[in-house]
């Protein structure tokens, strides 16, 4: 069983699974409204943390590929024009920056 707050328009604003004071009426747990509501929560859950993921990894390959093309394993030309401009871009604005250089922890591990 679970409480609920609905809001003007009837729609589900609070779910919990404890009574709480504003609390306006209680659904089984097998409820489609109640269903619902965990299923958003879910995904909303899961695609904040994939974009922070995703903030995390761009430093994570912008690294790799300066290391790559440092250690003469590639040259930014075998890119793509578009991803190369890009990398010229990070590039530029992490040199503004003053190169940004203690993003990561270099004490770190596990990362790869």
């Amino acid at each position: 069983m679970f409480y609920v707050q609905r809001d003007a328009q009837g729609l589900l604003i609070r779910v919990e699974a404890a009574a709480y004071a504003e609390a306006t009426e209680t659904l089984p747990a097998d409820s489609h409204e109640i269903q619902a509501w965990f299923a958003n929560e879910v995904v909303e859950t899961s695609l904040k943390q994939l974009k922070q993921s995703d903030l995390e990894m761009i430093r994570v390959l912008d690294d790799l590929i300066q290391v790559l093309t440092q250690k003469g394993v590639i040259r930014v030309t075998d890119l793509p024009p578009a991803a190369q401009a890009k990398l010229m871009d990070r590039t530029q604005a992490r040199e503004a920056l003053g190169g940004l250089s203690h993003l990561i922890d270099d004490e770190e591990t596990g990362l790869i």
